[in-house]
């Protein structure tokens, strides 16, 4: 029985999660509580690309993606047309260095990312972090959202060393 049909949850009830490391062959999501890294294979179809960045877009919209590009000072307005919030700009040797905040709450900033990664896909394996507000639960929301996506299971959960409180008060206590 895999562990999308058990009835026994997937994380322990009783300590906070340090990571937790999901995905496919193609594809390795490893989420913390302040970010999410994920890694693209290139073999990874356009349609899991898609369907990753929505999916962190459905759990989380306040995620965001920091991206730096240097272009011609021009090319700052499209990418701000196309959702990317300009964070800072500077002048350097071949145009403009501008970092960009890929907000997930756009559809429209997620499709032209979603676009720069399959383009950069054709010729390299490629990593894209993502900061997040995400605790446990969001977590096992996430895997929810991705449990549809085909071969999608579990790699790896790991845990803090603390105990949550609801176990430690009665493992603990003792009888004198």
């Amino acid at each position: 029985m895999s562990s999308k049909e058990s009835k026994e949850p997937l994380i322990s009830p009783y300590h906070s999660l340090s990571s937790f490391e999901m995905g496919r062959d193609d594809v390795h999501v490893t989420c913390t509580y302040g970010k999410i890294s994920i890694w693209f294979g290139r073999q990874v179809p356009d349609v899991v690309v898609g369907e990753v960045l929505l999916g962190i877009s459905k759990i989380d919209k306040s995620a965001v993606h920091e991206l730096e590009v240097v272009c011609d000072f021009e090319e700052i307005t499209d990418y701000e047309s196309s959702g990317y919030v300009l964070v800072a700009y500077a002048r350097a040797d071949k145009g403009y260095r501008a970092t960009f905040h890929v907000p997930f709450y756009s559809k429209k900033a997620l499709f032209l990312l979603a676009g720069s990664i399959t383009k950069e896909l054709k010729d390299n394996d490629m990593m894209l972090d993502c900061y997040w507000t995400g605790d446990d639960s969001d977590i096992m929301k996430l895997y929810d959202e991705f449990s549809s996506i085909q071969d999608w299971d579990i790699k790896n959960v790991n845990y803090k060393d603390d105990v949550k409180e609801k176990h430690h008060d009665n493992q603990f206590s003792t009888n004198t």
